[in-house]
């Protein structure tokens, strides 16, 4: 039998996790530095276990469902996750970030990104508790956003939005043309600049607004509960600094993962469809009545087509990635 999580360990949770992150981003302000192999692969394992030690112990404490509702959710955000990552390496190399300063942009860019999720949960959470009809707005914009994840063209459009905000802020604000450390004002000739660091923070916060819009709507269809939204947000975003220089030219070649992303998109797109059927109380459907034949898919199911859409996505593309080189070497 599911129980209710105890106001204690979910309070005692935020406090820990936010010291984590206290802790992490102190770490990086005092000592800068390009991390090893090693020392990323350490810290992606150390986030890892800590997500699945946090849903052991809510299984524990309030049964199965809850916890099964936070590793689909946690995993959900993980491969949104690491999605975004293709579009801060875009930023990175745009802006011609020195690799000692991508670690501050990057646990900037996941403190902005916790703060937007932060928000939008809270106003996802509201619109579930008064406007049950929430989740047809939602599935039709999942399914939306698949189809638009599947094509090519998305990642060139963003980077146009991104690209369009940056001629602006150029157009009435004063930008150097050299960074200066991590300051994001300098002074050059006398004169007080902006150092091109403001421009990369502000590429980065528009690219977590888009995402947290697609990703909150997602992990609203696999659970209801702000928290363990709130807290699967959290623990994917954890560790994603140092996934970023664990994987570092292994994200060009995950070249159709995005497909992998658009499918579990789409599939909570059409599950979060059949749940508002469920809880239909709209008067121009049904009748304002149930639809009690709309099939419910179960957190087991979701669970597979997630694990596996990431996997055939990622061999499908690490296998494209070895013909390509070997096709390369024949004709070099």
């Amino acid at each position: 039998m599911d129980l209710a999580l105890p106001i204690w360990f979910e309070v005692g949770s935020l406090v820990v996790l936010t010291a984590i992150l206290l802790a992490d981003l102190l770490l990086i302000l005092k000592r800068p530095h390009i991390p090893s192999t090693r020392e990323s692969t350490l810290w992606v394992v150390f986030y890892v276990v800590l997500a699945l030690i946090f849903a052991v112990l809510m299984w524990i404490f309030a049964g199965a469902t809850p916890a099964q509702e936070f590793l689909l959710g946690w995993m959900t955000e993980y491969s949104l996750s690491i999605d975004n990552l293709f579009v801060f390496v875009l930023i990175m190399a745009q802006f011609s970030v020195p690799r000692k300063l991508q670690q501050e942009v990057l646990m900037v860019g996941i403190i902005i990104a916790l703060v937007l999720r932060g928000a939008f949960i809270l106003l996802g959470a509201t619109l579930i508790e008064n406007f049950s009809a929430i989740f047809y707005l939602f599935g039709a914009f999942l399914i939306y956003t698949a189809i638009r994840q599947a094509m090519p063209e998305k990642l060139e459009d963003d980077e146009k939005e991104e690209t369009a905000i940056v001629r602006f802020l150029r157009r009435f604000i004063d930008i150097s043309d050299e960074y200066d450390g991590n300051k994001i004002r300098t002074v050059v000739n006398g004169k007080r600049f902006f150092t091109p660091l403001l421009l990369v923070f502000v590429a980065i916060g528009v690219t977590d607004l888009m995402f947290a819009i697609d990703s909150i709507p997602a992990i609203y269809g696999l659970t209801q509960s702000p928290f363990i939204v709130f807290t699967a947000n959290i623990f994917a975003l954890m560790g994603l600094r140092q996934l970023y220089f664990l994987l570092g030219d292994l994200l060009e070649r995950l070249k159709y993962l995005h497909y992998g992303v658009a499918f579990i998109l789409f599939f909570i797109g059409v599950k979060l469809f059949f749940h508002a059927m469920h809880e239909n109380e709209l008067p121009f459907i049904n009748g304002g009545q149930h639809i009690e034949w709309a099939p419910e898919i179960n957190n087991w199911v979701s669970l597979g087509v997630i694990v596996v859409s990431m996997t055939v996505a990622t061999i499908a593309s690490l296998i494209s990635s070895s013909r390509e080189k070997k096709r390369e070497t024949i004709e070099s």
